[in-house]
């Protein structure tokens, strides 16, 4: 099996990086390559949804993507143990009526020895917003670095 670095277990450093390549790898909004960033056997909880293995996962993202439009992600590292990651995060994307809406959550996350994600845990709030209170701007895909955190925007 490849590895998926970096790899636990995790220190400050590459807890960030791990991180920050999840948040990169979602903003592609591309199922296939998210999904394979899990464990073949990956059991998630999100919402009222508990995908389990990467097809499951793959589906869950095709109709995610196709609900959530103009999607654009940032993850932020909360804490950090072993081989055990939790994060927050924001999100804001479009329905098919033209309402925005920032989303929150948390995620607990689980990583085996070759650092695929086996356990995804997430706790996420809708908040209905105007477009006038969009805080992410940049063209869809990565969030540029220079782009200010949850943290600096408050959230």
């Amino acid at each position: 099996m490849d590895k998926r670095p970096p790899l636990p277990p995790f220190e400050l450093e590459s807890a960030r990086q791990k991180v920050r390549a999840a948040e990169d790898a979602w903003n592609s909004r591309d199922p296939v390559k998210v999904s394979q960033a899990y464990t073949v056997d990956t059991r998630w909880r999100n919402r009222s949804e508990f995908p389990q293995g990467r097809d499951e996962v793959q589906s869950f993202l095709e109709r995610k993507w196709q609900k959530e439009r103009e999607y654009r992600l940032i993850k932020e590292l909360w804490a950090w143990q072993a081989n055990r990651i939790a994060v927050r995060f924001a999100y804001e994307w479009q329905d098919e009526y033209g309402q925005w809406w920032r989303s929150y959550g948390n995620e607990n996350w689980e990583f085996d020895e070759h650092g695929y994600m086996a356990v995804r845990h997430a706790s996420i709030n809708d908040l209905a917003i105007t477009e006038s209170e969009r805080k992410f701007h940049w063209p869809l895909g990565r969030r540029p670095d220079e782009h200010p955190s949850l943290s600096d925007l408050g959230l």
